[in-house]
């Protein structure tokens, strides 16, 4: 399959890999270790989007016989409107740009077909079923999640209520739509998901109906996991399971985990190998890991079309590799990611003190206190003393008590944390409503809350360069 992409569509209609891919290496790609052959593709080789997106001009379309031959299968009439719907950009989405400018991916007809097979996987693997009704709560933008979760509901054919999220119409909103509709699913990112719970619970609304919950966006740590399943039981909600999913803008796609029993510690996100060739690889040399080792994630789509990378570095570590080996909760035999997915980037480094630094992994801030008791919701803020940018680094975490948890306990509890599981100290301990918090988070604002926020001032050092410039400690 991937010699057929290659040869068939990417290196004869791509301006960007036309220059880099030659049909011999297409012809010595007899193993997964041939791969080695072809180039890697990083974000910064994506400055010129319009490279990478498949563009057939007639005179090239006519040394491809086999190209042409597809659409004549439909009939003369039929063969342009084939060839249009395959290649011709109709939709598109951005990546969020987090680490750097957004940068456009575009979608011909075929890569909203295959959103719809990717759709209807995920909704076979999280068990949904097509009388369920479904409540799409990610934020309405041109990102993956939304379209992703939208075509899952088309390619399935059931019920879907997309709300737009928080920034479309609010949280009250959200509320009312999703306890007028009654779910059997529902689809979000964790934390915003997480407030529209706590907000329906102190309304004391019972959303007993809910059976299946898949989050994307960010993270799902096991802590955040927990608290989501205690809430929705204390609602009346039985038996809820509570899957997460992984998926990116340069694939076109994303993969969910299998519902396993609650508190495990996951499934693994279920690989779809006819759609995609998924490598791990060392971050360092840029060598494939054996099975079950850790890496950077590296994806090749299959059969896309419009915008399309190869061997295209993601920058996100996966901690248990890739398996091969049969899911032991669903029993199907695809490929599945393991364990938590981190950035290459999320490192920076903070002046603890006046002499020593200390590098910080913020993947690891930012789950940090999911799983503390008695803390509802929280938020680690970085600054600089008397915000002056010679100064030293002080953090301060604001936070929501629950349950009715003494706030000095749960005082204790973050500072415990932090002495267990890293090697900085929080500056002070703040406790705020869940209102304050919500608007310092975004929730309902932002496409993806803030857990982790650098209001650090930025200034030029002396060797011209940025504090805390991601792409110098990237490179």
């Amino acid at each position: 399959m991937l010699r057929k992409h290659l040869r068939e569509a990417v290196v004869p209609f791509s301006p960007y890999y036309r220059e880099r891919i030659t049909a011999r290496t297409i012809n010595n790609l007899k193993s997964f270790a041939d791969l080695q052959r072809l180039p890697f593709t990083r974000k910064r080789d994506l400055e010129n989007p319009r490279d990478i997106v498949l563009q057939p001009e007639p005179a090239e379309l006519a040394r491809r016989p086999m190209t042409i031959a597809r659409g004549l299968v439909r009939g003369p009439r039929n063969a342009k409107a084939h060839l249009e719907h395959e290649f011709r950009p109709v939709m598109m989405t951005s990546t969020t740009g987090r680490s750097g400018a957004p940068v456009p991916f575009v979608y011909s007809g075929r890569d909203l077909d295959l959103l719809s097979v990717t759709g209807t996987r995920m909704m076979e693997i999280c068990e949904s079923s097509p009388e369920f009704r479904h409540v799409n709560l990610f934020p309405y933008a041109p990102h993956l999640a939304f379209w992703q979760a939208h075509y899952a509901g088309t390619g399935f054919r059931t019920f879907m209520l997309s709300t737009g999220g928080g920034k479309a119409i609010g949280l009250d909103k959200n509320l009312q739509m999703v306890d007028r509709v009654n779910p059997d699913a529902v689809i979000s990112m964790p934390t915003f998901f997480y407030h529209l719970l706590h907000q329906a619970s102190e309304n004391g609304l019972r959303w007993s109906n809910i059976k299946r919950v898949v989050l994307g966006g960010e993270k799902v740590p096991l802590g955040m996991r927990r608290k989501l399943h205690e809430m929705l039981e204390a609602m009346g909600a039985e038996d809820v399971r509570i899957m997460g999913t992984y998926g990116m803008t340069e694939a076109k796609m994303a993969w969910p985990e299998c519902p396993a029993a609650p508190g495990s510690e996951g499934t693994g996100y279920h690989l779809s190998p006819d759609l995609v060739l998924v490598e791990v690889v060392d971050p360092e040399s840029g060598v494939p890991v054996p099975e079950g080792h850790p890496g950077e994630i590296v994806v090749t789509p299959l059969q896309a079309r419009g915008s399309v990378v190869v061997r295209y570095r993601t920058g996100d570590l996966i901690s248990g590799g890739i398996e091969y080996t049969m899911c032991p909760h669903c029993g199907r035999n695809c490929p599945r990611l393991m364990g938590s997915i981190s950035r290459v980037s999320n490192r920076k480094r903070l002046q603890i003190g006046k002499v020593k630094g200390t590098l910080v992994d913020f993947d690891a801030l930012e789950v940090l206190l999911d799983d503390v008791s008695g803390l509802a919701s929280w938020q680690i803020e970085l600054r600089k003393h008397r915000d002056d940018p010679l100064e030293t680094d002080e953090i301060v975490v604001y936070c929501v008590t629950a349950g009715g948890k003494e706030s000095a306990a749960v005082e204790r509890a973050v500072y415990d944390r932090f002495d267990k599981d890293t090697e900085i100290h929080p500056n002070e301990v703040r406790f705020v409503t869940m209102d304050e918090l919500s608007e310092r988070l975004g929730v309902g604002v932002a496409l993806k809350e803030e857990r982790v926020v650098d209001r650090r001032p930025q200034f030029d050092d002396a060797s011209g360069g940025s504090e805390n410039n991601e792409e110098q400690e990237e490179a």
